[in-house]
């Protein structure tokens, strides 16, 4: 009975964070849907902003075409659904971190909370540099490489995957500060050891802006470079973070090193 009561107690905490974990799912689905509700009605609005930096670099009397019978439908929502999804990724950070906090030590939840605000902000901020830097110099590029005879008219839904794309792109690397706090808090990665591989990195960087971007050297540049700058500011700000173990590993090689 004592054995049967004991595992009856272990199952408790496990279903308790099984409930819990879906009532935060449950959160962030419905903050999702509500913001996508809301966003609904104007989505032929929010399409019509998102194709602005392509739009003005088409030729004089090329516009945009729907080649799928139900593009014009879906497309404007597909994108309003995205949209509601970025909006609500401070709602969906939020729930995470308080379903992750009751386990953390005071000292982790000092740190994480502010991770969390800059990795969001750094999201925003990728995905603004994506609208508002890359894809005004990539389709201005794009649109005079077109050979002679050839109108440019570019699908709405082949447009809405390649912004995406670029969009996701960026605000994931731009989340490279925080990957690099990250490794070097938990004690994975030394800033010394970072700083020995930053060719590889640099190097690195340029083939992650290959797999990432659509498949032109303009917006790999435009990717590879703020990879390399953020990493520089993240090892920059890192050495902040330097766990208390690794300065006593070292106190502890000097005074070998002096015996």
């Amino acid at each position: 009975m004592k054995h049967d009561n004991s595992h009856a107690d272990s199952e408790q905490p496990f279903l308790s964070h099984l409930i819990e974990l879906r009532s935060r799912l449950l959160n962030i689905v419905l903050a999702v849907l509500l913001i996508f509700l809301c966003l609904a009605p104007f989505a032929n609005e929010i399409y019509s902003y998102l194709s602005v930096p392509l739009l003005k670099h088409l030729p004089a009397n090329s516009t945009m075409v729907a080649i799928d019978v139900a593009s014009p439908f879906f497309t404007p929502f597909k994108l309003s659904l995205v949209c509601a999804g970025f909006i609500a990724v401070p709602v969906i950070l939020y729930q995470i971190w308080a379903f992750v906090a009751p386990g953390l030590y005071a000292h982790e939840k000092r740190l994480i909370l502010p991770l969390l605000i800059a990795s969001t902000a750094l999201f925003y901020l990728g995905v603004a540099f994506a609208y508002f830097v890359v894809l005004p110099l990539v389709f201005a590029f794009l649109t005079t490489t077109a050979p002679v005879g050839v109108a440019v008219m570019t699908d709405i839904a082949k447009y809405l995957d390649f912004t995406l794309t670029l969009f996701f792109a960026f605000g994931v690397t731009f989340e490279v500060p925080i990957f690099t706090i990250v490794l070097v808090w938990t004690g994975m990665v030394t800033p010394q050891q970072f700083s020995e591989a930053r060719p590889y990195i640099i190097v690195g960087a340029f083939v992650v802006a290959m797999f990432l971007t659509p498949p032109d050297a303009l917006s790999q540049t435009l990717l590879a470079v703020p990879i390399c700058l953020l990493f520089e500011a993240g090892l920059l700000f890192a050495r902040f973070f330097i766990p208390k173990s690794h300065y006593q590993d070292d106190d502890e090689k000097n005074l070998i090193e002096k015996k």
